[in-house]
């Protein structure tokens, strides 16, 4: 499977430069990715080879051994650290403080949000180009969650470049830690500790710092952690960042599958917190609606706005492959071999569901029977990840950038790497570390 991946990455490399040569659209000079290649090197680059060095020299036995609450603070910690040191590999400005400035950003909207309920209600009606009032392009092709983060930021006195890609940065490693607690609530704690290196050097870490899908998976997965978590004042509190998430980004209703593959394998009370987290959901969709936004209505403009753009040069026939090629330089060359795995237990448990006559015994069926086994979350969770991710790729609404828009789907992707040998994780973490060292070196990314 690595083989494959290296030849999907390779072809996509080779192909998007002939099509680059003959001006085909791709904007996306060094396609797959959305960057340009630029080799380079700065003062981020040996701290990125210290923190890497650092966890798979020590990390990886220190997260079977370690007391759960400290393993979850110096992991958060350390994909902090690795984070900060891959966007200091382009230089403190051009990593961090400028990042979100440009005019397609976020930032560039806020000095004129002074109304936010006039901001709200007239939203909608911004979100189509060509018009004097028309949102940039980040800000109009998503929700209005996307920029009341930046607005909020600044009300408290966090304005500006900097504090805005540290906001991404802080944000996007608590991932490390939401996917772990949401696996050891749904009783795979062995996968929580096995999984937490590959989420720590993560190689999408090159655009968690910084860009705001950095905030939107720290936001899903948070979400997701909660509705895992026994108790129905969690579920409820995770079903109110679901319903905000929503709001973050349209791509987010596909975050539904992988709620249901959570509650489905929690191990009591799923009625319960199936309830309570729609009814955190609804909460937020009936508050930005009675505020003038309305979802649905949001979601045919943006479709229209984005063939206004750059997707309407972008040949589908290259990025609906060419985008799993991204997707496997953002989540690393562990994904692969991890899912097939993963796909593996999955088959394994699918066959061995009883097949006798109709009774008590049968109605059980195969969800129940997925959720009870030690093995079910490490099977079900990227599974459905997977499923998300080639449902966005397949609808033609991610042409390109999908190395930083699939973000949030990555750490529940990399579930699966539980099932690697041991023996085997210390060099598949090494090429983790590998692929977001060549990626922030060899090319320039673009939030």
């Amino acid at each position: 499977m690595l083989g494959v991946e290296a030849a999907l990455v390779a072809v996509a490399t080779a192909v998007g430069a002939v099509l680059n040569a003959r001006g085909v659209g791709l904007h996306a000079d060094a396609a797959p990715l959305y960057a340009t290649w630029q080799p380079h090197a700065g003062w981020g680059t040996p701290a990125a080879v210290l923190v890497a060095g650092g966890v798979i020299g020590l990390g990886v036995r220190w997260a079977r051994t370690a007391r759960w609450v400290p393993l979850l603070g110096v992991a958060w910690l350390a994909s902090t650290a690795w984070t900060l040191s891959l966007a200091l590999v382009d230089g403190w400005s051009a990593g961090l403080t400028e990042r979100l400035t440009p005019q397609a950003e976020y930032l560039h909207e806020v000095p004129g949000t002074t109304d936010i309920p006039a901001m709200l209600a007239g939203f909608t009606g911004r979100i189509l180009d060509f018009q004097p009032d028309s949102w940039s392009t980040h800000t109009a092709g998503h929700p209005p969650g996307a920029l009341l983060v930046f607005v909020g930021l600044d009300r408290i006195g966090l304005g500006g470049g900097t504090a805005a890609a540290l906001a991404c940065v802080l944000v996007g490693a608590t991932v490390t830690v939401s996917v772990p607690v949401a696996l050891r609530a749904l009783g795979a704690s062995g996968a929580a500790r096995a999984v937490l290196p590959f989420l720590v050097l993560l190689p999408g870490a090159v655009w968690v710092g910084a860009s705001a899908d950095g905030i939107f998976a720290g936001v899903v997965a948070a979400g997701l952690a909660l509705l895992a978590v026994r108790g129905r004042v969690a579920p409820a509190v995770g079903g109110l960042l679901l319903g905000f998430a929503l709001h973050l980004s349209y791509g987010f209703v596909l975050v539904g599958l992988l709620a249901l593959a959570v509650l489905v394998l929690r191990p009591a009370d799923r009625i319960a917190a199936l309830c309570a987290g729609l009814a955190g959901v609804a909460a937020v969709v009936a508050a930005f609606g009675l505020a003038g936004f309305r979802w649905w209505d949001g979601y045919q403009r943006v479709v229209e706005r984005y063939y206004q753009g750059w997707a309407a040069d972008r040949p589908y026939g290259y990025w609906v492959w060419a985008n799993l090629a991204a997707l496997v330089l953002s989540a690393g060359p562990v994904l692969g071999p991890a899912l097939c795995r993963a796909v593996t237990a999955a088959v394994a448990v699918a066959r061995s569901v009883p097949t006798g006559p109709r009774g008590p015994a049968r109605r059980r069926f195969a969800v129940p029977a997925v959720a009870g086994r030690a093995g079910g979350p490490t099977v079900l969770l990227p599974v459905a990840a997977a499923v998300v991710v080639l449902a966005a790729d397949l609808s033609g609404l991610s042409k390109a950038e999908v190395e930083r828009i699939w973000l949030p789907f990555v750490g529940w992707l990399l579930i699966a790497a539980a099932h690697l040998p041991p023996a085997t994780r210390r060099w598949w973490l090494a090429g983790q570390a590998a692929t977001a060292l060549a990626v922030s070196h060899l090319v320039w990314t673009v939030s």
